[in-house]
């Protein structure tokens, strides 16, 4: 066991999701974070530290409208540690921070947060995911994207999927076997958004977004809030389920802060807080039983596969066509539907779903006793890696 090992998860709750609810981003949160206490055996009252990622945001419309303030006000919290964390791991630091509080006695039960209202918010002219969209300002590494018109990630993701295909091999089938297997598993799980089976035949004649990346590569902008409480492991004795112990988590960068500099196409900010997570447990690749890897477009799950060394550099294609991520495969990723099917949470529904795994509490698409899982959070140079324990 790691010295980490003193942070665990002790809840996880996800509000009812869709698209263009029209629902106040608040009403989300409340009903997700009164889940995630309802699954810990805990009160408002006990909550005292609150995080999020990356705080309320007014340039980009729906993608952070609430900040921890709103939050503290909503739910009448009183804390002693909060925190927002724009820059680092992104959508994994703030549940790296509280891990990190809750071991330095700063709280004891933390909220970590994410809230999103993006689907109800954008227009044909205002999208969260377009560089300049809404009020939002360009400046640095993005301004020189911009200025060759690569205003989305999707074009960012697919100049490393067309890297990918060309060093490896890798075909637009590869991809669509990730599709698939997501839509499976979503048709499993009746809070994701996209319930009807997907086959490769759409997949294949789906409309591209940015060569080599169709409509289903590409995950859905939703409605909705997801919910972690972060617990000092002495403090989640008492709540209702055995704590998930944070094994090892990871945080590394090692290249340039941009998505088109990096000295090598086929490889992520994964690669470096992968192996960074590694360096600090005993447990080994093999012995993972579910993974929640970041989707917001299919080529970024085999780069996170090849990362967290289930299989070598550039054998992830192969990895895939075995079935080894799909319905009855070893190594099963995303088995909400991810983001490609279940609705874009920014990673916080991928580990929603690695803990409800763990607790035995995934329904229909429950695993066979699962122990230990991973997620994996981020696309480009951004990336957080945390491995999780069932105690």
């Amino acid at each position: 066991m790691s010295a980490l090992a003193k942070a665990t998860i002790t809840g996880v709750g996800m509000s009812d999701i869709g698209r263009n609810t029209n629902r106040p981003a608040i009403l989300h949160l409340a009903e997700a974070a009164d889940r995630a206490l309802e699954r810990a055996g805990l009160t408002r009252a006990d909550i005292d530290g609150i995080a999020t990622y990356p705080g309320k945001a007014e340039n980009s419309p729906g993608m952070s409208p609430l900040g921890t303030g709103e939050v503290r006000g909503a739910l009448g919290l009183q804390t002693r540690w909060h925190s927002a964390v724009p820059d680092g791991p992104a959508q994994m630091a703030p549940i790296m921070v509280a891990a990190m509080a809750v071991m330095t006695g700063q709280a004891r039960h933390v909220l970590c947060f994410r809230a999103l209202t993006e689907s109800s918010s954008q227009t044909a002219g205002r999208r969260a995911s377009i560089a300049g969209a809404g009020k939002a300002q360009i400046g640095g590494w993005m301004s020189w994207l911009a200025s060759v018109g690569a205003l989305s990630a999707s074009n960012w993701a697919g100049w490393m999927a067309q890297r990918c295909f060309h060093e490896f091999g890798m075909t637009r089938e590869h991809l669509g076997m990730i599709a698939v297997a997501e839509r499976q598993f979503a048709c499993l799980n009746p809070m994701a958004v996209m319930q009807k089976p997907l086959t490769m035949e759409d997949y294949m004649a789906a409309r591209m977004i940015s060569t080599p990346l169709c409509l289903f590569d590409c995950d859905v902008p939703i409605d909705g809030a997801a919910v972690v409480i972060v617990s000092a492991a002495d403090a989640a004795r008492d709540c209702r389920l055995p704590p998930i112990r944070i094994e090892a988590m990871g945080s590394a960068l090692r290249s340039q802060e941009t998505w088109d500099q990096r000295a090598d196409l086929t490889t992520m900010g994964s690669h470096d807080s992968a192996a960074d997570m590694w360096a600090r447990t005993d447990i080994k690749p093999h012995e993972i039983d579910v993974l929640g890897l970041y989707d917001g477009f299919s080529i970024f799950v085999p780069m996170w596969l090849e990362a967290l060394g289930l299989c070598g550099h550039g054998e992830a294609k192969d990895f895939i066509a075995e079935g080894n991520i799909a319905p009855g495969g070893h190594y099963p990723v995303n088995t909400g539907g991810g983001q490609l099917s279940g609705g874009r949470l920014h990673g916080f529904g991928l580990l929603h779903e690695v803990c409800l795994q763990l607790w035995g509490q995934a329904g229909a698409r429950q695993l066979a006793d699962p122990k230990v899982g991973v997620c994996g959070m981020g696309g480009g140079f951004i990336a957080g890696s945390m491995l999780l324990q069932r105690d």
